[in-house]
């Protein structure tokens, strides 16, 4: 178990992806195991089911008047001393400076509800649907990326999956299968990169 490519996944809110992660990693479908679970959020329920799975459950809270980059500094400190050799953002709501970034070259995966270009930053699956509604468009998607740097949601594409909004779909069906897909596309996405990692000794 200690030669498996450990993973501090991050998460503000709800994450049920942080959960399809460690399940797949208990189950065998993801040979990684998670070392820690990290939240912005005081509270966040990302942080519950963390530390029902007995995992580390870690709050960094951004400080009064404190900077972006000097919370980033913070939180990678936090984040290095689990050693991790991935660093999944699974819902994780701040944009990370490369006071955070920089410490982390080619280690840092994001899940993003939206198909590379596309509805960049945050209520990507409402937008989308927005559209649909419109007439503009009959589908949308999820992407797993690599975050090299500052950019929003535009880091090197590691996979994506189309998700079809129907004609008769409400967005609570339509987040469903968001959703669904994201988990899917997550886990299997990490399962590359790490069992590539196994093979060669290091990041893809």
């Amino acid at each position: 178990m200690e030669s498996l490519p450990r993973l501090v996944v991050m998460a503000s809110g709800n994450g049920s992806n942080a959960q399809a992660i460690i399940e797949a990693c208990a189950d065998g479908r993801l040979p990684a195991r998670v070392v820690a679970v990290v939240s912005d959020r005081l509270g966040a329920p990302v942080l519950e089911r963390a530390d029902r799975a007995g995992l580390p459950a870690v709050h960094v809270g951004k400080r009064a008047h404190e900077s972006r980059s000097d919370y980033d500094a913070r939180l990678a400190d936090v984040v290095s001393g689990f050693d991790p050799d991935f660093i999944v953002l699974a819902g994780w709501m701040r944009l990370l400076t490369m006071s955070f970034l920089g410490w982390f070259p080619s280690m840092v995966v994001n899940l993003h509800p939206a198909l590379p270009g596309e509805f960049p930053g945050t209520h990507a699956i409402e937008r989308a649907f927005a559209e649909a509604e419109a007439g503009l468009r009959t589908s949308s998607g999820v992407m797993v990326h690599l975050v090299p740097d500052e950019g929003v949601d535009d880091g090197p594409v590691l996979a994506t999956t189309e998700v079809t909004i129907l004609a008769d779909d409400t967005l609570a069906a339509f987040e469903a299968r968001m959703h669904a897909a994201e988990h899917q596309l997550l886990v299997t996405t990490l399962a590359d990169l790490c069992t590539r990692r196994l093979s060669h000794g290091a990041p893809a």
